[in-house]
């Protein structure tokens, strides 16, 4: 295997061109094909042109997690100012067009200013794009969901392990009272729910009575996301065990599901990033959904340009069954494959009252910062949102410094100023050049309380639990 070197990943640049109106995922296609991932069971492209964007909204964060993309220098970088994150957001929808999903995300962005957060989220729903809350939940409060929502907020990820180090919560099972007090936050809200789990040696075992807690509360998430350590960022843990592949980790899930989960029908992107599969869930009792391959692969097709409503399943349902309507050859098959599916579910089916839910499950295989694959990062769906443009997440992890400690003008109310991301405005309009800001070089010029991950003053204690049990609060 032949890795990119770092003056490749230095090389790496961002996306600059703006595609034409209704043509948003030329580029993607183009890509996906040079890398030999492009077929009729390929999502990418066909219902979307980007699978999401990271909005970066602050560096801060209120956990020191073992495993974690962010750089040793996050916690000196200011919050970035509103319109720089206002110009940012226009250009995601620039590159990507209407209805991509934006993960607002950090560090974690409930430690922005509230008014700030409702503000950016509704700048994202006003230019028609869908804003999820990536989130670790501590301050993700009730009365904050709600606000959110109000300003258009379409989901809430919850980020919850062992690898957080919560003070209290010993392993997974334990943070499952945590993940419960979160979805409990969100009930009621018309929000999609998701849970991303980072996998690594200490919970690799755990993964199946994750997944079962999650069959138990399908009624209330709809996705959870599992993403295998990768050697990038500050944390303390660094190359991943040998056993951990996105192939074991989809057959811990298959063990917590009760069934073979299966992960091989749709494509989200190139199939060494990505694994995808979504289960009907009746009783807490798991059904594949993408189970016969070849009726699949032809609704796949049928419904290439359609967009689906994250928040409400019988919307995404009504807009298959239009599908099938519309058209006429499919009825047989999509007969056989709807009477199958209900015979097989048949006694849940009786005992839940006819009452049907889903659950989602995704496999993200983020790559080591020093392994990264050339087309990999060509035809990746997961975006990071930089100053410059759109750049792969993967690449923007290997020289995330790149971005986050450079200089940059905004365009404020009194004209063009420079920006800092350690010092802030510099005095004067933009055309007196940002000469006069000093360029941080090391983590060590930091003082301790800036520090976290391997460059922290504790970093020889990986057990040091950093937060205590979360008390909802505004």
């Amino acid at each position: 295997m032949t890795y990119l070197t770092r003056e490749e990943i230095l090389n790496w640049g961002v996306s600059t061109e703006y595609p034409s109106r209704h043509r948003y995922a030329d580029r993607l296609i183009s890509r996906l094909k040079e890398a030999g991932q492009w077929d009729v069971r390929q999502l990418a492209g066909h219902n979307w042109a980007m699978g999401c964007v990271a909005l970066e909204v602050t560096q801060r964060c209120n956990l020191d997690c073992t495993l974690c993309y962010l750089s040793e220098n996050s916690e000196a970088v200011l919050d970035l100012p509103l319109p720089e994150i206002f110009r940012r957001i226009e250009n995601i929808r620039r590159h990507f067009g209407p209805g991509t999903s934006v993960q607002v995300t950090g560090g974690d962005p409930t430690l922005r200013k509230r008014e700030e957060l409702a503000a950016i989220v509704r700048r994202i729903r006003d230019l028609g794009m869908q804003a999820t809350l990536f989130t670790n939940g501590i301050r993700a409060t009730r009365s904050l969901l709600a606000e959110l929502v109000d300003n258009g907020l379409d989901g809430v990820a919850f980020h919850v392990d062992i690898t957080q180090r919560r003070k209290g919560y010993p392993n997974e099972a334990a943070l499952n009272d945590l993940r419960k007090t979160y979805i409990d936050r969100a009930r009621g809200l018309p929000l999609a729910v998701y849970f991303n789990t980072t996998v690594c040696a200490e919970n690799f075992a755990q993964i199946p009575g994750i997944v079962r807690f999650f069959r138990a509360h399908s009624g209330s998430v709809s996705l959870a996301s599992f993403q295998p350590q990768a050697e990038t960022g500050r944390g303390v843990l660094r190359r991943r065990a040998p056993f951990i592949s996105p192939e074991s980790v989809a057959e811990q899930i298959s063990r917590g599901a009760g069934r073979p989960i299966n992960f091989d029908v749709a494509r989200v992107g190139h199939e060494s990033c990505n694994k995808y599969a979504v289960c009907l869930s009746v009783r807490g009792n798991l059904y594949n959904l993408f189970e016969d391959t070849a009726f699949m692969m032809d609704m796949f097709a049928k419904t290439r340009g359609c967009t689906f409503d994250r928040k409400r399943p019988w919307r995404l349902i009504a807009e298959l069954f239009s599908v099938v309507l519309a058209n006429p050859r499919c009825w047989a098959n999509a007969g056989t494959y709807l009477g199958r599916k209900l015979w097989e579910m048949r006694w849940d089916l009786l005992w839940a009252g006819g009452r049907v839910g889903k659950l989602s499950f995704f496999i993200h295989n983020f790559m080591d910062a020093s392994q990264l694959e050339e087309d990999r990062c060509r035809s990746c769906v997961f975006m990071a949102a930089t100053a410059q443009g759109p750049i792969s997440m993967c690449v923007h992890n290997a020289k995330r410094d790149e971005f986050l400690l450079k200089p940059f003008t905004v365009d404020t109310a009194p004209g063009w100023r420079w920006w800092h991301p350690l010092y802030g405005y510099a005095p004067g309009p933009a055309d007196r050049g940002a000469h006069s800001f000093p360029l941080l070089q090391s983590v060590a010029v930091l003082p301790t309380e800036h520090r976290k991950g391997r460059g922290g003053s504790r970093r020889d204690m990986p057990h040091r639990s950093v937060e205590t049990r979360p008390v909802e609060r505004d």
